[in-house]
């Protein structure tokens, strides 16, 4: 997610292509092209330079409501639902059995492997989905920095966070049987939920710091982040 304004000039973007199965974006006012994953201008009057980003929740929207219950839903645009434009709910099925045409080839994962890619500090790190379910939370460190990883109840909702709390790194365990998931700390017994805040124990009202994630295919992540480790169950 980026912001649209370069230099105090707002500007509007719409589809111009694909480039490695990810969208190109055109802008209206200088035709300048720009990467959807990168947020960079690859040609163009502005080649070289780069939206800002924008934090990011991708969750699900069951989640979303009960954290914002007066938060507001964008609906459709009624003429284009009418022409029929909007791609329909299964096409990221179809997008599944298209081949994979890009020139990086990672023979460490599937191409179409789902990941969550992380970056903290300019290090990056992959991690696939089935490892998160299956170790959930993940307690990992990048680089120097310590994160924890979680997914909710739905299986599919997925935040990271720096697990540092007054200089002292955490270790969490999910709570057995909690609906709503929460985790609690090795340290103080504290427990967090999905959102990284302490709502029970002696660290009662403590936030942890998020940290973007992207849910991506394997290709994608690596044809982007060239330099990407990979996260491996039992192994930090």
């Amino acid at each position: 997610m980026w912001e649209t304004t370069i230099d105090g000039r707002t500007l509007h973007f719409h589809l111009a292509g694909i480039n490695n199965q990810n969208f190109i974006m055109r802008d209206e006012e200088t035709g300048s092209w720009w990467q959807q994953i990168t947020g960079e201008a690859i040609q163009g009057p502005l080649k070289g330079r780069r939206l800002k980003h924008v934090p990011q929740d991708e969750i699900g929207f069951a989640l979303w409501k009960r954290e914002h219950a007066a938060g507001r839903v964008l609906r459709p645009d009624a003429k284009i639902a009418a022409a029929g434009l909007y791609a329909g709910a299964d096409w990221e099925t179809h997008i599944a059995k298209m081949p994979v045409a890009t020139n990086t080839h990672d023979a460490r994962l599937q191409p179409r492997e789902l990941v969550v890619g992380i970056t903290v500090d300019g290090r990056s790190k992959a991690y696939r989905m089935s490892d998160i379910k299956q170790q959930n939370p993940i307690i990992d460190t990048i680089g120097t920095v310590p994160i924890v990883i979680a997914v909710a109840e739905d299986g599919r909702s997925v935040r990271a966070f720096r697990r540092v709390v007054d200089g002292r790194a955490l270790e969490f365990f999910a709570k057995p049987s909690s609906s709503p998931i929460t985790f609690v700390d090795s340290a103080s017994g504290s427990e967090w939920d999905f959102s990284g805040r302490a709502i029970n124990g002696p660290l009662t009202g403590h936030q942890l710091t998020k940290i973007d994630v992207l849910s991506d295919y394997w290709f994608d992540w690596r044809t982007y982040h060239p330099d990407t480790a990979i996260f491996r169950v039992g192994l930090r």
